[in-house]
């Protein structure tokens, strides 16, 4: 959708589960946790410290971006305004509407990055280029 605005991205608290015993915690995410069903998950691991992913927007896809392990900051625009979410616990997710472009940065060593995805992977959904995100966002 080409109308998203940052307003629009939302940070969602996952449930947190912590064992009495001491024996570490369990977050679960089932059906109705996001507002769409979950067609693709990927992660992103061993990512250098000073490199950047992400880098598009899509037209349709939605996601939730999850640091399973470490942090990294996501870098979010509407076309019109900035913001940046620095992603840090396992029982967090951003989740990121269609018509949002992102960038992931500052990885911290060891960081995990989960994507729960609302589709499978269509090339075609992508856009690549900030200046045609840009006059996407201006249609």
């Amino acid at each position: 959708m080409q109308n998203q605005r940052i307003d629009s991205i939302e940070l969602l608290e996952i449930s947190k589960i912590s064992d009495p015993d001491g024996r570490g915690n369990l977050s679960v995410i089932e059906k109705g946790t996001l507002p769409y069903e979950v067609k693709r998950v990927y992660y992103l691991y061993d990512v250098p410290s000073d490199a950047t992913r992400g880098g598009h927007a899509h037209l349709e896809l939605q996601q939730c971006l999850i640091a399973l392990s470490g942090s990294f900051d996501v870098l979010l625009d509407d076309g019109k305004n900035r913001t940046k979410v620095h992603l840090n616990k396992p029982n967090r997710g951003l989740i990121i509407p269609s018509g949002i472009w992102r960038e992931l940065e500052n990885f911290s060593s060891g960081a995990v990055c989960l994507a729960l995805v609302s589709d499978v992977y269509k090339e075609e959904d992508y856009i690549r280029d900030y200046k045609d995100f840009v006059f996407y966002k201006t249609k």
